[in-house]
Parts: C-alpha cells; sequence; structure tokens
C-alpha cells in the first residue's frame, strides 16, 4: 500500500508539473484552436479530460488549421474528432476512417456515426471502411491518430507497413502524419502492445519513416518520467498520467 501510494503521488505530482513548464506555449496557440477547446458543444465528459489530454498544445503542434483535409484513425469516443471538426470549419472535412474491419450489420454503431449526424458536426465524415482497402490518394493535410497506433500490431489479418504506406499515399506532399500514443519501456518493440497497451517510441519512428516519411518534430508536452511502463494504461494511478510521445511526419513534397 506504501509503495503504491509513493508510486501515486509521483505520477500526480509530475502531471501537475507539466502545465507549468508549458504555459509559455500557451501564447502560441491560434485562437482558432482556442475556440475550438471553449466550445460549448463539447461534451462534459470530454472537458473533463482536458487538464491532462492538453488538447490545445496537442493540437497546436500537430499544426492543424481552418481549412484542413484531416484524416483521423479509430476516433473513439470522437475527443479529437469534435476538436478538428471545429478547427478545420466548414470549408475543411474530418474523414474517419477504421482500421480493424468494419463492424457487421447487426452490431453497434461506433460512437462517431452519432456524432457525425449531428448538424454542428457536419463536416464530420464517416467511412465505415478499412483505410488500406481504400487508398484514398493525394487527398489530406493531416493524418491523425492518437492512442491507437500501438493496436495496429494487434489487429487480426493488419500489415502495419500497409496501414503507413496507405497512411503515405492519401497526404498531400508535405502533408502531416501525427502520431500521440503510450510510451513502453526503452527498447521492447511492440513487445507491450497488446498486454499493456503501449509501444516502444523507436519502434514507431521507425514504420512510420520505412514507408517515406521525415521524422519533423517530437513533443514532451505529455511526457510522465514518473511513469515506470510497466503497467496498463487503463489501470490504477497511472490512468489518465500515462508517458506519452507525439511524433510528427510529413510526406515529402517531392
Amino acid at each position: 500500500m506504501q509503495r503504491a501510494a509513493i508510486v501515486t503521488a509521483a505520477l500526480l505530482t509530475a502531471a501537475l508539473a507539466i502545465p507549468g513548464a508549458n504555459a509559455a506555449r500557451n501564447a502560441d496557440i491560434p485562437k482558432y484552436i482556442s475556440a475550438a477547446v471553449a466550445d460549448s458543444a463539447r461534451p462534459a465528459a470530454d472537458t473533463e479530460r482536458d487538464a491532462s489530454r492538453k488538447p490545445a498544445a496537442t493540437l497546436a503542434f500537430a499544426g492543424v488549421k481552418r481549412g484542413d483535409w484531416v484524416l483521423e484513425l479509430a476516433p473513439g469516443k470522437g475527443y479529437f474528432t469534435r476538436l478538428l471538426s471545429a478547427i478545420v470549419g466548414p470549408k475543411g472535412e474530418v474523414a474517419v476512417y477504421t482500421v480493424s474491419q468494419p463492424p457487421k450489420p447487426d452490431a453497434p454503431q461506433p460512437p462517431v456515426v452519432a456524432l457525425a449526424a449531428d448538424p454542428h458536426y457536419s463536416n464530420v465524415k464517416v467511412h465505415l471502411q478499412r483505410l488500406v482497402d481504400v487508398r484514398p490518394t493525394n487527398s489530406f493535410d493531416l493524418v491523425w491518430t492518437t492512442q491507437n497506433y500501438h493496436d495496429f500490431h494487434n489487429i487480426e489479418g493488419l500489415d502495419v507497413a500497409a496501414i503507413n504506406q496507405a497512411i503515405f499515399a492519401a497526404l498531400r506532399p508535405g502533408g502531416i502524419y501525427f502520431v500521440l500514443d503510450h510510451a513502453a519501456e526503452a527498447g521492447s518493440g511492440t513487445r507491450d502492445t497488446n498486454t499493456l497497451h503501449r509501444i516502444d517510441e523507436e519502434t514507431v519512428k521507425k514504420e512510420v519513416q520505412a514507408a517515406g516519411f521525415q521524422l519533423v518534430g517530437e513533443s514532451r508536452l505529455l511526457r510522465n518520467k514518473a511513469d515506470p511502463h510497466t503497467g496498463k494504461v487503463f489501470e490504477g494511478a497511472i490512468q489518465g498520467h500515462t508517458d506519452q510521445f507525439m511524433l510528427k511526419f510529413r510526406k515529402p513534397k517531392k
């Protein structure tokens, strides 16, 4: 019990220390991103997570802007989908694609389907098709995936190299591929993707760069040295306070 209390205290201390370290960055956040985060249409379940997820600084780092065409992979309940929709505005679009096989006709629809039916998010288009099967080309300014790249390795029949190649094809020259995920122990590769839902950052870099991307940015915004990288990301004091990496890749312009 005493050890658990110490770990919990360390995690909370580290989590609270990060905002101050990044406070100066707030001045660089575009007004359209701040407005999206402040949108009153966002559900309380989303806004309550803002303190730990730091959406404004995360979106600013990725570089999303008004009028962008964004492809989001595996959006979950739509935390970032809503924000991306508000940022890109009526001249932009947020196209949502699945990574795994589409749900069967009698299965419950993903939460993002109801989100897209809301007129407030009319620029969200849901494609219940695997990106690797559709393979749009040179269509998007940004491909966005958060806290789920590790799952690419856990989906039966999915070739990670093929999904990264499909993402490369989908982006316009100069487009950005943004990856945010839970960090695993250094050197662990894909060992913990299915058990702890973590992945080694260096493995992600190698896999994405192998598809032709250039690594152009890394952010320590969500790093947490107090995370021992040994626990499941959804359990105990670590939930919401994991050590997370953010990587920004670019498709070469030529």
